[in-house]
Order: C-alpha cells, then sequence, then structure tokens
C-alpha cells in the first residue's frame, strides 16, 4: 500500500471551517473511493492550527485518482486560502497491516 502523512498549518481564523471541509473530504475519501483505505485528521496538542493526515491508497495510481475526486477538489479549492505556508507531504509504503489487513478494515471507516 501507499500512503502519505501530511502536515498543514492553518490561519487561526479559519481553523474551524478546515476541520468542517476536510471531514467532508475524509467521507468522500474512504466512502466513494475504492483506492482509497484510510483517511486519518489529526490535530496538534500544543498547536491547535497544525493538523495531521494520514491517507493509505492501493497504490500511487490511486492517490492520483484521489486528487480528481469531486470531494477532494471542493475541499482543496476550500481550504488553499487558509494554508500558513505550505504543506509538508511525506509519501510512504506501509509495513503493518498487510494489505488484506488494509482492505478488511475499509467497511467499518464510516461507522
Amino acid at each position: 500500500m501507499f500512503a502519505i502523512f501530511v502536515t498543514i498549518d492553518v490561519k487561526a481564523e479559519f481553523t474551524d471551517r478546515f476541520i468542517e471541509a476536510s471531514y467532508g473530504d475524509a467521507r468522500g475519501s474512504v466512502g466513494d473511493e475504492p483506492g482509497c483505505f484510510r483517511f486519518d485528521i489529526a490535530r496538534d496538542e500544543t498547536n491547535p492550527d497544525r493538523f495531521y493526515l494520514y491517507e493509505v491508497y492501493a497504490d500511487e495510481t490511486a492517490f492520483e485518482a484521489h486528487q480528481t475526486y469531486p470531494h477532494y477538489l471542493t475541499w482543496r479549492d476550500t481550504v488553499q486560502d487558509w494554508f500558513d505556508g505550505t504543506p509538508q507531504l511525506v509519501r510512504m509504503g506501509t509495513l503493518f497491516p498487510s494489505d488484506n489487513g488494509w482492505r478488511a478494515q475499509k467497511g467499518h471507516l464510516l461507522d
């Protein structure tokens, strides 16, 4: 599997709206994209305007496809002016769970 870890700093006045917009992207990603197996949103404990996204895709092609879905395009167009600096993206491969493990848990993400 292919994964990304993104660190995003948001201008303080947009933090609540960023969170709400990000929920839409996360739900759309795991609900509508067959190649997306995880989309976590986390908030820094010491900096309430810093967020971390952890996303897992079948492969880089599925990640590239993610960037064409309506929920992503809406999210991007909505939040891009709210960033405080440039988001930092780390690309990686997953080791655990196994590929089958990622596939098996996908159905429970929206519970």
